[in-house]
């Protein structure tokens, strides 16, 4: 009998002459078109369908351009995202969970101070049960005094709870910080102006802002697109209004400068919060900006990373990454280190963003971002949840799911001398803003030396 023999991954992956060589990798294929439907129904609705058999379920994406400027615009959002499908003028909460349950289905809404959004996904058969659900909610939603009460008891606990979160903290100091008071810097009411919310309040907003002009619905599935487009049209035939879904007012630009440090009392851990105004996908140095990006900072092989968690462990976590804005883009840099080491991982943190332009990333570096570009693109995209999001993402600033399909090629094109120049000329460290969030007194002599950072 022959003995069997067990080898480790580690000499799997070595020879007598060193580490094996990983293949390379094969040219990047243009991804396959699906069917698909891209139109204007008559109320206005921008629906895109997208036929995904993979399993047989729908996925369901709803986005309405919800920006408001009164001072209690984001409290009466928040409750009426939280109530819209607590009942109807037919349907109680319990009929409208029994009714989706009884087709494999679920829904819920979420608001930001951009749009309102409702997100939900059934059985492919149960999709016409699905749609009339959605639709009684966006034209008949009730909002029962005793239900709308509860969801304020619910919102105002959860606001309570989160603003005692310093990763809160830190968001709405850098919001206030890069935006001032812009409705965009407010993405979260205060718990005092939740409870001055009545029913009547959220009825009005939804008669004046749930609104069919100028929103996405996206759908796919194990569905066929030109039978789902008359479906949605039937079903939503009640929704309609003469008037437009508020859009959001265009962002300032965030310009470079100081970070600032706000004072959090007695913390023994600090939150760095760092932010620059990019560009949008529309633009052709957007591939290159992204690969400089990842090598940066936006995943776990990248520079930022290796210097301030794997070289000196002054964080568990460290990471760079867009945030995609209603008028373009922003790089953002977060991470969170003992008190101790705050300083320190400032330092550094800019030290990278400044190295990235001087010493440009070397092939090694650029090959691994772009494989890992390519490949998470891909993987966001091969269920049917993930590709519902991601092409209600992209067609909410115009793009098609030509864009989604063309982008590998283009990451696959880009050069080495194309990446430099996007990284020179976006992360350079004149080009970011921020906060730091932590104790003042610990923070503020080290700090004051480095520079950079306004002090309380």
């Amino acid at each position: 009998m022959t003995a069997v023999t067990h080898r480790t991954a580690e000499q799997i992956g070595h020879t007598e002459r060193g580490p094996r060589p990983l293949p390379d990798l094969g040219a990047q294929a243009e991804a396959a078109l699906p069917s698909i439907v891209d139109t204007v129904i008559d109320n206005g609705l921008h629906v895109i369908v997208v036929r995904r058999p993979a399993v047989p379920m729908v996925e369901l994406r709803l986005r309405i351009p919800f920006a408001g400027t009164d001072p209690m615009h984001s409290a009466r959002a928040e409750v009426l995202a939280n109530a819209l499908l607590t009942g109807t003028k037919r349907r109680n909460r319990t009929q409208v969970d029994t009714d989706l349950a009884a087709v494999g289905g679920d829904l819920a809404a979420v608001v930001d101070p951009e749009r309102l959004s409702v997100g939900g996904s059934a059985l492919a058969d149960g999709l016409p049960v699905l749609l009339d659900v959605l639709a009684d909610a966006l034209t008949e939603a009730a909002y029962r005094e005793e239900e709308v009460g509860r969801e304020k008891e619910r919102l105002t606990e959860r606001i309570q709870l989160a603003r005692s979160q310093p990763s809160v903290i830190a968001r709405e100091a850098l919001q206030r910080y890069r935006y001032g008071d812009h409705p965009f810097a407010k993405e979260m009411p205060e718990a005092e102006e939740v409870a001055r919310v009545e029913p009547a309040d959220a009825r009005a907003l939804h008669q004046a802002a749930v609104l069919p002009k100028g929103s996405l619905l996206v759908l796919v599935g194990d569905i066929d697109p030109d039978s789902t487009v008359d479906a949605v049209r039937a079903a939503l035939t009640g929704w309609g209004s003469a008037a437009s879904a508020s859009l959001l007012p265009v962002l300032p630009t965030v310009t470079g400068g100081d970070a600032l440090l706000v004072h959090r009392p007695g913390a023994v851990q600090s939150q760095i919060r760092l932010s620059a105004q990019a560009i949008p996908r529309t633009d052709p140095r957007y591939p290159a900006l992204q690969i400089a990006n990842l090598v940066y900072g936006g995943y776990f092989s990248s520079r930022l990373v290796e210097n301030i968690r794997e070289d000196k462990g002054y964080t568990y976590s460290a990471h760079s990454y867009f945030e995609f804005t209603p008028s373009g883009a922003t790089l953002m840099v977060d991470a969170d280190t003992a008190s101790s080491v705050t300083p320190a991982a400032l330092w550094e943190a800019r030290y990278e963003l400044g190295r990235l332009g001087l010493v440009p990333p070397t092939e090694a570096e650029v090959n691994a971002a772009r494989s890992y570009a390519i490949g998470s693109l891909l993987t966001s995209t091969a269920s049917q949840s993930g590709l519902a999001g991601t092409v209600a993402a992209l067609a909410t600033v115009g793009l098609t799911f030509d864009w989604l399909r063309e982008h590998p090629l283009r990451l696959a094109a880009v050069t080495g001398e194309q990446i430099a120049a996007a990284a020179l000329e976006f992360l350079a460290p004149v080009n970011f803003t921020g906060v730091v969030v932590g104790d003042a007194e610990q923070l503020a002599p080290q700090l004051r030396a480095i520079g950079g950072v306004v002090l309380p």
